[in-house]
């Protein structure tokens, strides 16, 4: 007699060795060297920011799932990525009990409340940043750099200041901003290194960054930046200043709040583009890579549900 036997299972039947713990962990290893710099850039504060909303983050899932008693998931790392995302969107001299109020609330309120992971709407850290920018302006847009408290370089854009700004310190990190935004090198390092784990791929970042450029470098000239059409120093200088890189390559591709199907990602990457650039030149603050991420979350479920594919074995169009 054969030693085969069928096994039965219900779908999906397709299998991979990489585990929600071992994406996250591997989320957690590539975010390293933002975090790194941001300690280095901006010192003890920073480091401390970090830890808060780590450990606050974790504790939050932990104390949530133990009293509701529900199986403890900290274990795969995601409420971890969680607070390392919120703390490295924090200013770093902002009040640590703000970093861990913002890391209950994107456990409790953005995660669990509606489910847990894989059931919440919107990104948890950026919902949480959201929160905190709307409740604490003040100490959410005040940056301090080398001990003098200024405006970033996108404000010093929006102002007219194009002319004053180095782009190539906005490229390394050497300007003000939150802990892990403003290192355009520490945090390519952290995307190539997903990539070449096959966490992500360029679709969604790729469509974003691209998005944005056409549209800034079409508009910007009339925004109160006034630059010329497709001004290069200006296109560099709003790549590297910011939260877009940040955005685009940890966020934008988060598996829970990001379509699933290829054609629906380019969609998304685009409205994202779209949203940022529109946020970034004609509203109200420079920045706006929050919003329009947590907002185009909210187009995922129409964009999943109304682009759709051809069933296997339907053939080809008549």
């Amino acid at each position: 007699m054969s030693d085969f036997s069928l096994k039965i299972s219900s779908s999906p039947h397709v299998r991979d060795r990489m585990s929600t713990s071992g994406i996250m962990k591997c989320v957690f290893i590539a975010l390293v060297p933002a975090s790194a710099f941001g300690v280095y850039n901006f010192g003890l504060n920073a480091l401390l920011m970090l830890l808060t909303t780590i450990v606050v983050a974790v504790l939050t899932e932990f104390i949530w799932e133990k009293a509701m008693h529900k199986k403890v998931t900290i274990g795969d790392f995601s409420a971890a990525v969680t607070g390392l995302l919120l703390g490295l969107n924090m200013p770093p001299t902002a009040p640590l009990w703000m970093g861990g109020l913002g890391s209950i609330f994107a456990i409790l309120v953005v995660k669990q409340l509606f489910g847990g992971l894989g059931q919440n709407f919107m990104n948890p850290a950026l919902g949480a940043r959201c929160f905190l920018m709307i409740s604490f302006t003040g100490p959410m847009t005040t940056f301090i750099y080398n001990g003098v408290t200024g405006a970033t370089p996108l404000a010093d854009i929006k102002a007219g200041g194009l002319s004053t700004v180095d782009t190539m310190s906005m490229f390394l990190g050497k300007i003000p901003g939150t802990i892990g935004e403003t290192s355009v090198i520490a945090i390519m390092l952290g995307a190539i290194f997903l990539i070449l784990m096959g966490i992500i791929d360029l679709r969604i970042p790729g469509t974003y960054i691209v998005t944005f450029v056409i549209f800034i470098g079409i508009f910007g000239q009339f925004s109160s930046a006034k630059v010329g059409l497709f001004d290069p120093q200006y296109i560099t200088a709003e790549l590297c200043g910011g939260g877009i890189m940040l955005g685009a390559w940890f966020m934008a591709t988060d598996y829970v709040t990001a379509p699933i199907k290829p054609r629906a990602q380019i969609v998304y990457g685009v409205i994202l583009g779209i949203l940022t650039g529109l946020f970034r030149l004609f509203g109200g603050s420079a920045e706006g890579v929050s919003y329009a991420i947590i907002i185009s979350n909210l187009f995922v479920p129409l964009l999943d549900k109304w682009i759709k594919y051809k069933p296997f074995g339907k053939g080809g169009e008549k």
